[in-house]
C-alpha cells in the first residue's frame, strides 16, 4: 500500500504495480464470483473479471438484460443463471443491482448467504442508509466495497484500451480476515487503474452529493442559465450555445483535465484571465451555501430516502421519460445536435 500526498494530505492508494493481477487470481483462485444484475455496472465488472481469468458467474431475471448477457457470451445453465441460482452457488456475492433493486432482491439474496461468504458493492448506498433500506448483512459474512468512479460502460472501455479507471474501496465487515485481501484482489480484477481508500458512509455521501452537484445536476443548470440569460439579451442559440456548451466541453475540458486550472489561467487571453480570476469567488461564495444545503441533505439520509420512494414507485419509468424528454427537446439541446453535426469529425 502506497501513501500519496493529495494536496498535502497523505492517503492510501493501491496500484497495480504493488498489487499484480497474479497475486488477485492466486487470492480469489478458489472464489466463485457471482455478479447479480446485468445493468449499469454489471456487464463491465462481469467481462473484466473473465476476461482477466477468474471463475465468473452472473445472476440476472430473464428478459431484455438477460438475453444482452447472452449476447455478451455468458451461457446458461453454466455461466448464467437466476438470481437465486447464483447467489446460492457464489462465494462472492457481487450485488450490483439499482440501490432500488437491491431493497427489493435482499430478502433473496439474504438467505443465499452462507457464512463465510462476501457481499460486494459498489455503492454504499444500501448499507449506509440500510434504516431505510433493510439491507442488514449477517454478521459471518464479509462485506466489501469496490466503487469505480465512472460507468461501467467506462470501465469495460478502458480495460479493452489498456487502461483503467479508478475506483475507491472499503471493508465494511471482516467476519473472514481475508475481507481486504478479497477487496483489493477484486478492485484489481475488475480493471481499476489505481484504489484509493474510503468507507461506504463516505463514498455514498460523495457520490449522491457528486451526481446532484458538479457532475450531473448543477452543471446543467449552470449550463441553462448562462444559455439563457444570452437568448433573453438577444443573442442566437448558435452563439448562445457555442459560447456556454461547445467551448467548455470541446476544447477547455481537455485542457485543464490535463493541466489543472492554474494552467488554463495562464494560457488563456489577459481579458480571460482577469474576467475569470475576479469572477471565480463571486460563483463560489453564491454556491457552497447551495453545495453545503445538498450535503446536509445527503449525509441526513433525506436524498436517499427521495431516491427510495421516487424509484419504488411503479410508474417511475414514466415520469422519468417525461422528465428526460423535456430536456432533449428544450432549445439548448436540440442545438446541440445540430452543433454535433456541424463538427469536422461528423462530416
Amino acid at each position: 500500500m502506497a501513501q500519496m500526498n493529495f494536496g498535502g494530505v497523505i492517503e492510501n492508494v493501491m496500484t497495480r504495480e504493488e498489487f499484480p493481477l497474479e497475486k488477485a487470481r492466486e487470492i480469489l483462485k478458489n472464489e466463485t464470483i457471482a455478479v447479480i444484475g446485468y445493468g449499469v455496472q454489471g456487464p463491465g465488472q462481469s467481462l473484466n473479471l473473465r476476461d482477466n481469468g477468474f471463475n465468473v458467474i452472473v445472476g440476472q431475471r430473464e428478459g431484455k438484460t438477460y438475453d444482452k448477457a447472452v449476447a455478451d457470451g455468458w451461457i446458461p445453465g453454466k455461466t448464467l443463471f437466476s438470481i437465486e441460482e447464483a447467489a446460492e452457488r457464489g462465494t462472492i456475492v457481487m450485488c450490483l443491482l439499482s440501490d432500488a433493486a437491491v431493497m427489493s432482491v435482499w430478502p433473496t439474496l439474504q438467505k443465499h448467504l452462507k457464512p463465510g461468504n462476501a457481499l460486494y458493492f459498489s455503492h454504499g448506498f444500501a448499507i449506509t442508509w440500510n434504516d431505510r433500506t433493510g439491507c442488514v448483512p449477517a454478521k459471518d459474512i464479509d462485506v466489501i466495497m469496490v466503487a469505480p468512479k465512472g460507468s461501467g460502460t467506462s470501465l469495460r472501455t478502458m480495460f479493452l484500451e489498456g487502461r483503467g479507471l479508478n475506483s475507491s474501496y472499503a471493508v465494511y465487515q471482516d467476519a473472514t480476515g481475508r475481507a481486504m485481501d478479497r477487496t483489493l484482489a477484486l478492485g484489481i480484477g475488475i480493471g481499476s487503474g489505481y484504489l484509493f481508500e474510503t468507507t461506504f458512509q463516505r463514498e455514498a455521501t460523495s457520490d449522491l452529493t457528486g451526481e446532484r452537484g458538479s457532475l450531473m445536476g448543477a452543471i446543467q443548470g449552470l449550463l441553462l442559465a448562462q444559455y439563457e440569460v444570452l437568448r433573453e439579451h438577444g443573442h442566437t442559440p448558435s452563439e448562445a450555445f457555442n459560447e456556454t456548451v461547445e467551448e467548455l466541453t470541446q476544447s477547455l475540458m481537455p485542457l485543464f483535465a490535463k493541466n489543472g486550472m492554474d494552467w488554463m489561467y495562464a494560457n488563456c487571453s489577459t481579458t480571460a484571465q482577469r474576467g475569470a480570476l475576479d469572477w471565480f469567488p463571486r460563483f463560489h461564495d453564491a454556491v457552497k451555501p447551495v453545495m453545503e444545503w445538498l450535503y446536509l441533505s445527503v449525509k441526513s439520509g433525506i436524498e436517499a430516502q427521495i431516491s427510495i420512494d421516487s424509484n419504488s414507485k411503479p410508474d417511475y419509468r414514466v415520469g422519468l421519460e417525461k422528465e428526460l424528454k423535456a430536456m432533449r427537446e428544450s432549445e439548448m439541446w436540440q442545438t446541440a445536435v445540430t452543433v454535433r453535426k456541424l463538427r469536422p469529425e461528423n462530416n
